[in-house]
C-alpha cells in the first residue's frame, strides 16, 4: 500500500470532492499525474514525445499552408498580371466597332479596364540566327501602361518607341536566346501573309526593339511579343478590327457576377471565357496538391496522438492502487474517466497552442529563415533565376489556421477517450488485491 502514502495530499482532498464536471479537485489529480516524478520518467518522456509531436506537426501544417498559398497568390498575380480575367470574342462577327465596345465594357461595375487586342503567332528572329516561336499581341499604346506587369519591369531601354507604334516590346528570355537587347532589330515571320497567284506569301518584317521586359513567369518572358495595336492589325491582315477584348476585373473570384452585366452591355452574341476556365488544369493540379500535403502532414499529428494514448495507458496501469483508493473514498467513475480526460487534453491544447505560435513565428519571418540557412549551408535556398520569385512567400489563412488547430484538437481529445474510459472502469478491489 505504498501508493497510499504518495496520495495523502489527495486524501485530503477527497474527503469532499465537488459534483460537476471538471471540479478543482479533478484538476488537481489530473495536474499532479502530469508533473515529472523519479518513477514515473518514463511515462514523462512519452508524454514529452507528445507534446513535441503534436507541436510540430501544427507548426508543420500552417507553414506548408501558408507557403502553398503564397505560392498560389503569386502564381495567379504574375498569370493575371498580364491576362484578362475575362475575354470577350465575337460570335456572328467581328469586332470592327471595339472601341465603343471597349467604352462600353469599362462602364460595367466591377469591371476595372477593358482592352481589345490582335493576336498571332510568329517565327522571331534576331542576330543570333536561330529563330523562335513567339506571340505578338497587339495592344493601344496607351494601354500597355496600364499592364503594370510589363510596364513597371521594363529591363532594357523605354517604352518611348512602343509609344510612337514604331518599336516591339520584347520579353527577356525570348531576347537573350535571340541575342538581341534594346536598340537592335526583331524580324517576325507570319504564315497568314499576303495572297498572291502563287499562294500565300508568309509576310516577313523587322521591328526596332523599343524595351525588353521581364514579368518573372518564364513562359511568358520566353514567347511573347508586345506591338502597337495599328501595326498589328496591318501586319496580321486585320484592318480596322481586333480578334478579342479583355477585361480585368476588381474580383478576380467574382467573375461569374459580372458575366451577365458583359454579356448585356455587348448588345450582340458574344463569347466569355474567364481565368479559371482557361488556367483549369494548372490551378486544379495546385490544390490538390494542397489536399495531400494536408492529409499526409495530418499524419503527424495522429502519431503524436497515439503516443498520448500509449502514455495514458501507462499511465492508467501504474496508478491503479490509487485509482482504487480515490474510488473507496467516494470518487465517482466519471470523475475518474474525467481526470484521466484532463490528463491527456492538456498535452493536445498546450502542443497545438505552441504549435500555432512556432508557425505563426516561422510565416511571419520565413524569408530572413531562408536568408541565414542559406549563408549556412553556402548555398542558395530557392534561387529566383529557377523559381522567377525574388524571394519565398507565406500567406496564412485564418479559416485554414482555424481548420489545422480544430483537427489537432479532435486528435488529441478522441485520444483521450479509450484511456480515460479504461481508468474509470478499473476494479478497486482487483486493484488493492494485486498491490
Amino acid at each position: 500500500m505504498a501508493s497510499v502514502a504518495a496520495d495523502r495530499e489527495a486524501e485530503k482532498t477527497v474527503k469532499a470532492p465537488a459534483a460537476g464536471p471538471f471540479s478543482a479537485f479533478e484538476r488537481m489529480v489530473a495536474w499532479r499525474y502530469l508533473r515529472s516524478r523519479r518513477k514515473e520518467a518514463f511515462i514523462s518522456v512519452i508524454a514529452g514525445f507528445s507534446f513535441i509531436g503534436i507541436m510540430l506537426g501544427v507548426a508543420t501544417l500552417i507553414i506548408v499552408m501558408a507557403v502553398m498559398n503564397g505560392f498560389r497568390t503569386e502564381l495567379i498575380s504574375r498569370i493575371l498580371g498580364i491576362n484578362g480575367h475575362m475575354i470577350v470574342q465575337p460570335i456572328d462577327g467581328p469586332f470592327t466597332d471595339y472601341a465603343d465596345l471597349t467604352q462600353k465594357f469599362a462602364a460595367v461595375p466591377g469591371v476595372r479596364m477593358a482592352l481589345p487586342l490582335v493576336e498571332g503567332q510568329t517565327l522571331a528572329s534576331g542576330r543570333a540566327g536561330a529563330g523562335s516561336g513567339a506571340l505578338v499581341r497587339g495592344i493601344r499604346p496607351e494601354d500597355i501602361e496600364k499592364l503594370t506587369e510589363v510596364s513597371s519591369n521594363i529591363k532594357f531601354g523605354d517604352m518611348a518607341g512602343f509609344a510612337s507604334g514604331e518599336g516591339v516590346l520584347v520579353g527577356s528570355r525570348l531576347a537573350s536566346s535571340l541575342g538581341i537587347t534594346a536598340g537592335d532589330d526583331i524580324t517576325l515571320v507570319s504564315p497568314e501573309g499576303d495572297v498572291t497567284p502563287m499562294g500565300v506569301n508568309p509576310r516577313v518584317k523587322s521591328y526596332p526593339v523599343s524595351g525588353v521586359f521581364e514579368i518573372g513567369m518564364s513562359e511568358y518572358d520566353a514567347t511573347i511579343i508586345y506591338m502597337p495595336l495599328p501595326e498589328a492589325q496591318l501586319y496580321f491582315n486585320a484592318d480596322g478590327l481586333v480578334q478579342s477584348i479583355e477585361l480585368f476585373v476588381d474580383n478576380p473570384d467574382a467573375v461569374d457576377g459580372i458575366r451577365p452585366l458583359v454579356e448585356a452591355a455587348a448588345g450582340r452574341q458574344v463569347h466569355i471565357t474567364d481565368w479559371r476556365q482557361r488556367n483549369q488544369t494548372f490551378f486544379s493540379a495546385l490544390q490538390v496538391e494542397r489536399n495531400v500535403m494536408f492529409m499526409i502532414l495530418t499524419l503527424i499529428v495522429l502519431v503524436a496522438a497515439l503516443n498520448i494514448i500509449s502514455g495514458l495507458i501507462m499511465l492508467v496501469k501504474d496508478k491503479g492502487s490509487d485509482i482504487a483508493i480515490l474510488r473507496t473514498m467516494g470518487a465517482s467513475s466519471g470523475s475518474i474517466m474525467r481526470i484521466f480526460f484532463m490528463t491527456g487534453a492538456a498535452i493536445g491544447i498546450v502542443g497545438t497552442l505552441a504549435g500555432v505560435v512556432l508557425g505563426v513565428i516561422v510565416c511571419l519571418n520565413i524569408e530572413s529563415i531562408r536568408q541565414f540557412f542559406s549563408w549556412l549551408s553556402g548555398t542558395v535556398l530557392f534561387d529566383p533565376e529557377l523559381y522567377f520569385l525574388s524571394q519565398l512567400p507565406a500567406e496564412m489563412s485564418f479559416s485554414e489556421t482555424l481548420s489545422v488547430v480544430i483537427m489537432a484538437l479532435a486528435l488529441s481529445f478522441l485520444a483521450t477517450i479509450f484511456p480515460a474510459w479504461r481508468a474509470s472502469k478499473l476494479d478497486p478491489v482487483q486493484a488493492l488485491r494485486y498491490e
